[in-house]
């Protein structure tokens, strides 16, 4: 492939027959009025007329699930482990992303994308019209939904969906997967024995949900685990977790549960672990106000290019609160004990740093590295390693 060249698109399935489409029709119809159960589904296939075969009975059914309470002709590429993202951009244009970058792929009978999305949309219990155009929420699956309409998408619609890791992946298999080694896998793995508040940090796909997930499996299962998010995506292996997500304004402004008001709510929960899904507004403030407030162990993820660019992200997120950077800088070197970095490279997503939370002599707030990964993956000591090793022998506070 040539410098700018588009990658070959990948084929997927064929296109739905005119009859195939006259069945899924009547089948829409049908649980329109009964519902989209699985015995409503069964129901509708079996009068269907002219199926004779449990081949032709199963196909339909199985074709009518995805239709419905599905992602329709989509669902097959959010089936696949591998993929990660699929993304609609359009009549006809559909990319997807298994781990090595988006690359086109070849939909047959994707139809219109505004239709699409107004469903999908309402499979997740989101309004999407004219009068609400931007939709974000999660199908039945778990898939994590966004969707713009027109006019403000420059085509009719466009869709973003991601899908939702069926399970958590243990640390072990982060190690096996190169996502950290050895070294770096005590460190974390000791983070959550002495209960410390950490920010995990990094850009988008680079892994801090799934190592979020991973760590809080560590989590004792004698602990009651509090997860807050907008759309609940941390699925850790724990027995006692209990989620709360952001509900939207309707389309008049009311009814809106931002995560600042959970992130209160779930202070008189009783929680032993106040986790933050992404800390991207507000919120920071009451966030750092619970770390400080005797709920340690804490973790929280946070969008930045690096760990030393933490701080200055926390100054811009707690300006949003009324915060100045002065409070900021108090609050969050009390409330965090650890920054952990990722970065994705290629197909590669890695552990890359992990530093402490610190005030300079003018009380500006600092992240010095700790610990590091080398061009080879290996974790090596930095200037704050005496720092991190204190709090990591000092056990719970």
């Amino acid at each position: 492939m040539t410098a700018g060249a588009l990658p070959e698109p990948v084929p997927v399935g064929h296109a739905d027959d005119s009859e195939a489409r006259s069945s899924l029709a009547r089948i829409r119809t049908h649980l329109a009025a009964a519902g989209t159960g699985a015995q409503s589904v069964t129901t509708a296939v079996r009068s269907v007329p002219g199926l004779r075969s449990d081949h032709q009975r199963w196909h339909l059914a199985r074709s009518a699930h995805q239709d419905v309470a599905g992602a329709g002709v989509l669902q097959p590429l959010l089936d696949d482990p591998e993929v990660t993202d699929v993304l609609v951009n359009g009549p006809g244009q559909v990319w997807l992303d298994r781990g090595a970058g988006l690359r086109p792929v070849d939909v047959p009978g994707l139809g219109p994308v505004r239709a699409l999305a107004t469903r999908l949309a309402g499979a997740a219990g989101q309004r999407l019209d004219d009068a609400a155009p931007v939709a974000e929420g999660r199908l039945p699956d778990g898939t994590r939904l966004h969707a713009v309409l027109a006019p403000l998408a420059t085509v009719d619609a466009v869709i973003s969906l991601r899908s939702m890791r069926r399970r958590a992946l243990s640390l072990a298999e982060l190690r096996e997967q190169g996502f950290v080694d050895g070294i770096g896998a005590q460190i974390l793995d000791q983070l959550v024995q002495v209960r410390a508040n950490v920010m995990v940090s990094g850009a988008t796909g680079a892994g801090k949900t799934t190592l979020l997930a991973a760590m809080l499996s560590l989590v004792p299962g004698t602990e009651r685990i509090l997860c807050i998010e907008e759309a609940a995506e941390l699925m850790p292996d724990h027995p006692h977790v209990v989620h709360l997500q952001v509900r939207r304004s309707n389309v008049q402004g009311a009814g809106g549960v931002g995560l600042d008001q959970l992130v209160r709510t779930a202070m008189r929960m009783r929680p032993d672990r106040l986790v933050l899904g992404e800390c991207r507004g507000a919120e920071v403030r009451e966030v750092l106000g619970a770390l400080n407030t005797g709920h340690d162990g804490g973790w929280a993820t946070v969008h930045a290019n690096a760990a030393g660019d933490v701080p200055a992200r926390l100054v811009a997120l707690g300006s949003l609160a009324g915060l100045d950077p002065a409070a900021v800088a108090v609050q969050a070197a009390s409330a965090l004990d650890a920054i952990v970095h990722l970065r994705r490279d290629g197909r590669r997503r890695y552990l890359d740093q992990i530093a402490v939370m610190t005030l300079d002599s003018a009380g500006a707030m600092t992240c010095p590295v700790a610990m590091s990964a080398g061009s080879d993956g290996a974790f090596s000591p930095g200037p704050a390693w005496p720092a991190l090793a204190a709090r990591l022998d000092a056990g719970p506070r």
